[in-house]
């Protein structure tokens, strides 16, 4: 059964579950994303928080301890098993998730089944507002609270047990004070981009043991401050029929009154190269199709590996696909935007050099970025060079963004950048380690400002949180 199909299958139980209840039948719910709190439906004032890594709900008023209050604020994401459901992170980076039905608080381990039992699907509330989470892998099961600590149990048609596993989402009682990430939950590999009056960013989805995301999703935000989560926008298993994981850092460019999606895949019939693909959409926030039922770059074709593809767009129109790891590649593409000639691609390494190739141009000097290092490493940095055309000749100028260990930022790398449209203000997508408690496969997306010294080399990039 593929993913899609047993994510249906897991809504069929949730709803057949929620059928069945005459009395109170509840119904699919959605969450809002970003920070919040749970209180309890049946004992107002008492919040679902963790203790020693247990959950639990407990009394939190305004005269709590500031750790109290942390320990009561949870970021609701996308689930980390499904992009409709949800999943919960705690100050600490920490997921809850159930373990022999005991709900607690843990790291995550990006493996199947922690993605599973870290994800609840939410349906109505036994009280208007209020919501009911049901578990992904055991959907005949709710979050519930028994004596005041968090279980999940089999659902009962009492009015006890729907009050016990009911919620209330509130203000967080730990507002969110930092900016980074801009779009809450682990997501990496950003391209941030402008169309038509908003700025839109496609990420990799994080979280995945071995980078084994399955899908891309879209945010867009008109001031790169409040994101709008535009959903799935293309999902490897039953839209792509080559690969159907390991969907990274993919790239999207408007041309021909159309917008492409580039991007990388992987299948998991033992096959370990990854190849590059190319998908089509009349929306930026698609659904994309893919265009040619095949990949655009084979992996084994050229040296190094096929991922990270990149497309800049000159002045002339003309467009250039870059893509590499370990070396970097260039090659012009044909007007259909899906097709080149092989003998034109372009062996471009520079000294340094790992993936994540990026080029932009200003005042006519080209400027060519990517990342140094590994992603799972704290000391992932990017690095740059200049040239005079988008084929190079290239010139190493040096790291221009790397980690901030006086504010625990690490591993900052595989950005992008986009320019205000009419200035001279530029901004910088990336992902880090999720703070705090991150690594090379729980990262996160944030924003800042570059800048240009007056010979137009690039000032070091400040890492903010």
């Amino acid at each position: 059964m593929d993913r899609r199909a047993r994510l249906l299958a897991v809504s069929s139980l949730v709803l057949a579950s929620t059928l069945a209840l005459p009395a109170a039948p509840a119904s699919a719910a959605t969450l809002p994303t970003g920070t919040r709190s749970l209180e309890s439906v049946n004992y107002p004032g008492r919040f679902l928080r963790h203790l020693d890594h247990l959950g639990r709900i407990d009394p939190v008023t305004s005269g709590s301890s500031a750790q109290t209050k942390s320990d009561a604020t949870f970021t609701v994401v996308s689930g980390l098993a499904s992009p409709s459901c949800y999943s919960f992170q705690a100050a600490n980076g920490m997921f809850l998730r159930h373990y022999d039905y005991r709900v607690r608080l843990e790291s995550n381990t990006g493996t199947p089944t922690f993605r599973a039992d870290a994800t609840f699907c939410p349906v109505d509330g036994s009280v208007a507002g209020s919501v009911s989470l049901v578990s992904f892998n055991y959907p005949d099961r709710r979050l519930r609270h028994r004596n005041y600590e968090l279980w999940l149990d089999t659902f009962e048609d009492t009015a006890r047990f729907r009050a016990d596993s009911s919620f209330r989402i509130t203000a967080p009682w730990t507002p969110k004070t930092t900016k980074g990430p801009v779009i809450p939950g682990l997501f990496a590999d950003p391209h941030i981009t402008h169309f038509n009056g908003r700025y839109y960013l496609y990420p990799t989805t994080d979280g995945y043991a071995s980078w084994a995301a399955p899908h891309y999703k879209a945010f867009s935000s008109t001031d790169l401050v409040n994101w709008t989560d535009h959903g799935v926008i293309l999902d490897h298993g039953p839209d792509v029929s080559w690969a159907d994981n390991s969907a990274w850092a993919p790239a999207v460019v408007a041309k021909n009154g159309r917008y492409y999606l580039y991007f990388s895949g992987g299948a998991a019939s033992g096959d370990t190269r990854k190849h590059l693909g190319v998908a089509v959409s009349d929306s930026p926030t698609g659904p994309f199709r893919d265009a040619l039922g095949k990949p655009l770059v084979r992996g084994g074709t050229y040296p190094g590996q096929a991922i990270d593809p990149m497309v800049f767009t000159d002045d002339d129109g003309k467009s250039y696909l870059y893509w590499g790891q370990g070396t970097a590649h260039v090659v012009p593409l044909n007007d259909d935007m899906v097709s080149f000639d092989p003998a034109a691609v372009r062996n471009i390494t520079t000294t340094g050099y790992n993936e994540a190739s990026f080029v932009l141009k200003r005042n006519g000097t080209y400027y060519f970025m990517w990342s140094e290092n590994d992603t799972r490493d704290e000391n992932y940095q990017v690095a740059y060079a200049t040239g005079a055309s988008p084929l190079g000749p290239w010139t190493k100028r040096g790291v221009v963004l790397q980690k901030r260990l006086d504010l625990g930022i690490k591993g900052t790398g595989h950005h992008s950048v986009v320019r205000v449209p009419g200035t001279d203000t530029w901004q910088v997508a990336y992902h880090r380690f999720a703070v705090p408690g991150g690594n090379g496969t729980n990262r996160e997306v944030t924003v800042d400002r570059m800048t240009f010294n007056a010979d137009g080399t690039i000032a070091p990039i400040v890492p903010t949180l």
